[in-house]
Formats: structure tokens, C-alpha cells, sequence
């Protein structure tokens, strides 16, 4: 059982005029925060925005890296070849770490975001290229990933630290992966399903797949999207379900100024 664990969503991707999230309330509800970096979504007013809002929470700031793709919102797999990939990764992870500067805090960790996340649960070059600018950016650097994925393998064998995590809002496969979006179900919306899920997942390790199979899941951090209709309803939720269990919602790392 898991007597404490980490709530974290994604913030910072809004754009210009166009507004995505509430980031401002997720921001009172979540212990880390996956701020964009540009690439995917954001631009720099809204990136300092998030974290100027999360200094003044206290919320650790994590670098969500992900694949030049704004117009796909980061979740179309790229074939980049590994050493532009490694380039833009560490370009993303320094541009978020001027603005947190700014702000009085810091890039604690670092998260890949969506199509990036996934590819890199099989990829063994485009895990080893994100592996290898973390390492080089900063090798005390936390990385948030899935369970059993070749990119937390990679990571561990460079000597950066691990941090396994589970998503709140999202179906799993029989093999533990996440449900692709092109499928009816992929994403869960029922505020009471999705907190007893993360209950179970905190208390016992295990999640229900989407063929109603059981699978192990072995998580320090739940992930709730900060994109998904009701993030913030959903993300009360899911702490107030923890807190009731027994279990302690708290960061993984200790944030701070530089």
C-alpha cells in the first residue's frame, strides 16, 4: 500500500487569446505541475503566467517536454532523428527554466508529453536521445514515465532518478499501456469511477484495463489532464477520494528556489 503519493497535471498550454484549462485551480488541487514548454503548447507569457502561479502555490514545476507539433497539440508520433530530438529537448527544458528563474522557482523534473510519452515506452532510439539531454542538462533531474517502459529503463541505467506514475483519467490496455485516443474509451470522465480507480491504484497497486482484466501498476505520482472537461472538478476529486483513504498527497520532490 502507498501511504503518500504525488497528484499532477499538465498546465501552461494555453496559446495567445486561446485558452485551454484552468490552471489557476488545478494549481490549488495538485502537488506538481507539467508546465509546457512551448513546443507543444504555450507560449511565454503563459508559460511564466503558470510559473509565477505555481511559485506562489508552492507547486513543483516540471519541464513537459514533448515533440515540435503545435498544430497536433504534441500527441502525432514524429520520426525526428535522435540528435535534433535530444536538441529540442534540452532547448525546451532551458526555455522553462529562464521562466521559472524568473518567477522565483525551478524545473524540478522532467515529463514527456503525449505522442512523445508514448513512443518512448517502445522506442529504444527516440528514450535514449530524451535520456541522453536530461543527462546532460542536469543528471539530478527527476523523469516522470510509464512503468515497464524501455524510456524509465533508460533512464535508471544513466543513473537519473525514477519516478513511475499512473493516469487518473485515462483506460489501460491488458499490457499496462495506455488505451490510444483514436479509441471509444481511452479517456474516463466519470468524476466517482476515476477516484476509486486511483484509490485502488495508491492502495492495492492494481487497475482495472479496459477488457476488464486486471494489471499491476506500480505508481509515486497520478496524473490527472489538465485538458480533460472537469480537470479541476476531477482533480479535487481523486485528492479528497487519497485523503480519505489514508493516503498523504504530496510532491516527490522537494521544489524551491534556484
Amino acid at each position: 500500500m502507498t501511504t503518500t503519493i504525488d497528484l499532477n497535471a499538465d498546465l501552461g498550454e494555453s496559446f495567445g487569446q486561446w485558452t485551454l484549462g484552468d490552471d489557476e485551480a488545478l494549481l490549488g488541487v495538485v502537488t506538481s505541475a507539467n508546465v509546457a514548454c512551448g513546443f507543444h503548447a504555450g507560449d511565454p507569457t503563459v508559460l511564466r503566467r503558470a510559473c509565477e502561479q505555481a511559485a506562489e502555490r508552492g507547486v513543483v514545476i516540471g519541464a513537459q517536454v514533448g515533440y515540435r507539433d503545435l498544430p497536433g497539440f504534441g500527441r502525432r508520433f514524429i520520426d525526428v532523428a535522435p540528435s535534433e530530438l535530444t536538441n529540442d529537448v534540452l532547448y525546451q527544458i532551458g526555455a522553462l527554466e529562464a521562466l521559472a528563474r524568473v518567477a522565483g522557482t525551478q524545473v524540478s523534473y522532467v515529463k514527456p508529453h503525449g505522442a512523445l510519452y508514448n513512443a518512448i515506452v517502445h522506442h529504444e532510439q527516440q528514450a535514449a536521445a530524451v535520456v541522453e539531454a536530461v543527462r546532460r542538462y542536469d543528471p539530478t533531474l527527476p523523469v516522470l514515465g510509464l512503468p515497464g517502459s524501455v524510456w524509465l529503463a533508460y533512464a535508471e541505467e544513466a543513473g537519473l532518478s525514477v519516478i513511475p506514475e499512473a493516469f487518473a483519467d485515462r483506460a489501460y490496455t491488458p499490457e499496462a499501456t495506455l488505451v490510444s485516443r483514436r479509441e471509444e474509451g481511452a479517456v474516463l470522465h466519470e468524476v466517482e469511477v476515476v477516484a476509486e480507480r486511483c484509490v485502488r491504484m495508491a492502495r492495492s497497486g492494481e487497475v482495472e484495463a479496459i477488457d476488464g482484466s486486471v494489471v499491476p501498476v506500480s505508481a509515486r505520482s497520478l496524473c490527472v489532464h489538465g485538458d480533460s472537461p472537469g480537470a479541476v472538478a476531477m482533480a479535487r476529486a481523486v485528492r479528497a477520494g487519497l485523503e480519505s483513504a489514508g493516503v498523504a498527497v504530496a510532491p516527490f520532490v522537494a521544489g524551491g528556489t534556484p
